[in-house]
């Protein structure tokens, strides 16, 4: 038989050089600002631009040798000039596909691609960048993979394989804005965009914040001193002080749920489900049901008084820079109800309203109230030390730390059931976390000193790519050493699902 032919090769887009360009200058960002806006004016501040220019070089270098092709069954890569490098990377090696697309993306009406295996340190593909059609078309051709139809037809500049051609996914989820405006009250995005700002200028070596914080508590002192203060009316100011910096940060997580989740849908497309979001920048993400390894329902307290929860899973997909590139959030807000309705449409064979939920013994209450113990001591002399008696007042988080304690012992439980094991904890946060059987890579029996004492183990589930793996403690040592035979004896009698 002939060889097949191999695949027409094209370049990325010719726009391709300016967003590698901007990719590798993400990271100087910060350090080049401080040293415009903050310098000293010294002319040796100005050699970094040297690398800037070779940066620039490097990236226009890589866009005349960086080709891709499309085959029947696999997207070949060749890149580099004097070290070259061929990857022919399978269809359905392919797990997770992400498109996404920043401002200046959208002005250019491109995309960036990355195409993932599991587990994988680094993306198998990631192509800066394609027009957006293209990546579009790309992403529904790994989705139909095996279709060499769809293979030829995918990536050309006509629209018979463009999306807009094939049927319409099922739409799962989709957020309002009165849903996004709930997503910024119950988040701390805030909080931590400033703790990361603040970070940030720190590294500089720049005194704009402390500069900044001394004005601030000067002027304070100042007006106090001239209108006479008194106690009560300082213990005011400082609670509306701090109710406005609330208020603020909390302003903020809004802002930024509405910038990150406006427009969330979550659609299914045969076994794959899609995530799209974004208001300036857009994010697309897809990936197959399969990849699923694990699933967390959690709730705080926010979410209660809004009645509402949240649904992620952890699917088996590598990490980049120490960040998780794969689908996560399935519902980032959503009534108990529509989570529900997720998890039976996802897992028709958990049957997860009907579990049988075991309690743990309430009696383990106090061996999650002794951490705290130490703690308290340790804050509490050092305030004593500092203020003298007042400081004992820190000794009245331990009756907190003991409700907290027994109400968390009293809501833990367990369930194992059919096709799924689940374990429900938390108290004034709560959260459920669980996993297919068919998903379960490993199982750990532990027992520590104390469990020993107290005749109970902890039984440890781990499935690959989670977050951190499923965990049932204080087990009575005869439930935890049942619960692991079955789970043993399952295991070896069914094939591991990827």
């Amino acid at each position: 038989m002939p060889a097949a032919p191999a695949p027409a090769e094209r370049h990325l887009h010719p726009m391709s050089w300016l967003f590698v360009l901007l990719a590798q200058l993400r990271q100087f960002v910060v350090p080049l600002l401080a040293l415009f806006v903050f310098g000293r004016g010294d002319r040796n501040e100005l050699w970094p631009l040297i690398g800037v220019g070779a940066l620039a070089v490097a990236s226009i270098w890589q866009y005349f040798t960086y080709r891709y092709g499309v085959g029947a069954d696999a997207l070949v890569v060749r890149s580099g000039l004097f070290e070259r490098s061929l990857r022919v990377i399978p269809f359905a090696r392919i797990h997770n596909v992400d498109v996404q697309q920043s401002v200046l993306h959208r002005l250019f009406g491109v995309a960036e691609v990355r195409l993932e295996s599991a587990g994988g340190k680094k993306p198998e593909a990631h192509m800066r960048v394609l027009k957006l059609d293209d990546a579009l078309a790309l992403e529904t051709l790994v989705r139909r993979r095996g279709a060499a139809s769809a293979a030829a037809d995918a990536i050309p500049d006509s629209t018979p394989g463009s999306p807009a051609s094939q049927p319409a996914a099922t739409v799962l989820l989709r957020l309002s804005t009165t849903d996004l405006l709930r997503l910024g009250l119950v988040s701390n995005r805030g909080m931590i965009l400033v703790g990361a700002a603040i970070a940030a200028f720190s590294q500089t070596g720049s005194q704009v914040w402390p500069d900044l914080f001394e004005q601030v508590a000067r002027y304070g002192a100042d007006w106090s001193g001239q209108h006479h203060l008194g106690t009560s009316q300082y213990v005011l100011g400082g609670v509306a002080a701090l109710l406005t910096v609330l208020a603020l940060l909390r302003l903020l997580s809004i802002v930024l749920a509405v910038l990150q989740y406006h427009g969330f849908v979550l659609s299914q497309d045969g076994r794959r489900l899609t995530v799209e979001r974004g208001l300036l920048a857009r994010w697309r993400t897809s990936a197959s049901r399969r990849r699923i390894q694990a699933w967390t329902l959690s709730e705080g307290l926010t979410h209660r008084l809004l009645g509402r929860r949240s649904l992620e899973v952890d699917t088996a997909a590598g990490e980049e820079n120490g960040q998780s590139r794969a689908l996560r959030e399935l519902a980032p807000i959503a009534t108990p109800a529509a989570c529900d309705a997720l998890i039976e449409r996802l897992l028709p064979d958990a049957r997860w309203p009907e579990l049988l939920w075991r309690p743990l013994p309430l009696q383990s209450w106090w061996r999650r109230f002794v951490p705290a113990l130490p703690w308290t001591a340790l804050v509490t002399a050092a305030l004593v030390w500092r203020f003298g008696n007042w400081g004992a007042l820190a000794l009245l988080w331990l009756p907190w730390a003991a409700l907290k304690a027994r109400a968390q012992a009293r809501r833990a439980a367990y369930a194992v059931g059919a096709e799924l094991l689940a374990v429900r904890e938390g108290w004034w946060s709560r959260h459920w976390r669980f996993a297919e059987i068919d998903k379960l890579q490993a199982l750990q029996l532990t027992r520590s000193p104390l469990d020993r004492r107290c005749a109970t183990a902890t039984l440890w589930l781990d499935t690959a790519g989670a977050r951190s793996p499923l965990r049932i403690r204080y087990l009575p040592e005869a439930d935890a050493q049942a619960i692991y035979r079955l789970l043993s004896q399952e295991l070896a009698r069914r094939p591991l699902r990827w």
